[in-house]
């Protein structure tokens, strides 16, 4: 049986690998087997990568990239899942559950709330939480009980715990700062959960090992994903409290894969990495560094806005004028110059390296980004 088995995994690496790169030569070779082939559901760079080590990515014709885009790079119990957005649809059937059995909340009225312009995956549950027309448009109809209210707008999170006590939780992606203080205060105080979804910010990349010690809170409910494996295996992870938790029972939530032991092995090597290279210090001291050289150089630029971020998840804010290029092409002049970066939000650039990026790398990284923007001047 074993034997057989290994036949069967030569017989298909040998016809996914081997004969796909003996007929295909060229990107645009790649490219067009893809659109040929592939769902459109992602508008991705003209590049076709075929490995990785440290903070590059090489194409199929050996040229050079930093990979920028790797973002995209007080609990108890852990319940383990697959993908960034299977542990959001679990936080939001906790904290529902939660709601009727330890809050009183009649059953199905339970309700909550998200903010504008929040993005945290495209299932039924994610798009009924959005606000963008793209992501939800012609999908319909939707998961009921949800709400949104302005991001960091405390008054009106309160207005909204006031005239409403079905509300259940509250779930938002932790980035700026001293918000989330008042928002864990609030929740606190009305008995609502605060859900942190920490998917993309958690695990070193904003320079903490979680977002939000920043505001030194602990959320009820902690979602993480990304970065809990390095990036090499979907996994996805939901911690909260027993109190929580345990109101679900047998029968009631799983996932096919979540928890098996390859992903949770990878996620344990990746957790021992984080600590043990100080990636987390790492992330923060060049974040740092970053923002100070680009902010310097904004000062006199008529093409950038704006920088913002923490540790290394950051953006660049592209001034959008009519005629003159924009976020896109100033991406592909960066591609041509071996940086990968991609716009986000039209006019917003994301910069996530690597957590592993030096000091060197990043200042190269940096002269890439400045003769960029004076290109497209």
């Amino acid at each position: 049986m074993i034997a057989t088995r290994r036949a069967v995994a030569r017989a298909v690496s040998s016809a996914t690998n081997q004969r796909a790169m003996s007929t295909l030569k060229t990107p645009e070779e790649y490219m067009a087997r893809e659109d040929k082939y592939g769902a459109h559901n992602y508008h991705p760079l003209p590049v076709v990568l075929s490995r990785a080590k440290g903070v590059h990515v090489w194409d199929v014709e050996g040229k050079q990239y930093y990979d920028f885009l790797s973002a995209y790079s007080a609990v108890n119990q852990v319940l383990p899942m697959n993908t960034g957005v299977e542990g959001g649809e679990t936080a939001i059937k906790l904290a529902r559950r939660w709601a009727y059995e330890n809050k009183g909340v009649p059953e199905n009225k339970a309700r909550i709330l998200f903010c504008h312009g929040n993005f945290w995956g495209r299932t039924m549950s994610a798009i009924s939480a959005s606000d963008d027309e793209n992501a939800f448009g012609k999908f319909g109809p939707f998961m009921p009980g949800f709400d949104k209210v302005p991001y960091d707008d405390i008054d009106a999170l309160r207005q909204k715990f006031e005239s409403d006590k079905n509300i259940a939780a509250f779930m938002v992606e932790p980035i700026q700062d001293g918000y989330l203080r008042e928002v864990a205060a609030l929740c606190k105080k009305h008995n609502v959960l605060f859900i942190a979804d920490e998917v993309q910010t958690g695990l070193a990349r904003t320079g903490k090992m979680l977002c939000v010690d920043y505001d030194g809170v602990k959320p009820d409910i902690l979602i993480l994903g990304k970065a809990l494996s390095g990036g090499v295996y979907p996994v996805s992870a939901v911690l909260t409290s027993d109190e929580i938790m345990l109101n679900i029972k047998p029968g009631q939530h799983g996932s096919t894969y979540g928890g098996n032991p390859l992903g949770s092995r990878v996620a344990i090597e990746a957790l021992k990495v984080l600590k043990d290279e100080n990636l987390a210090e790492n992330a923060f001291a060049l974040g740092q560094a970053f923002r100070t050289e680009m902010n310097k150089y904004i000062l006199d630029s008529p093409v950038c806005l704006g920088v913002r971020g923490r540790g290394l998840l950051n953006a660049v804010i592209i001034n959008e004028r009519p005629g003159k290029p924009d976020a896109w092409d100033l991406c592909m002049l960066l591609r041509d110059k071996g940086l990968l970066a991609k716009p986000t939000h039209g006019n917003i650039i994301r910069l996530a390296p690597p957590l592993c990026i030096t000091k060197d790398q990043m200042d190269d990284c940096v002269s890439i980004l400045k003769d960029g923007l004076k290109a497209i001047e």
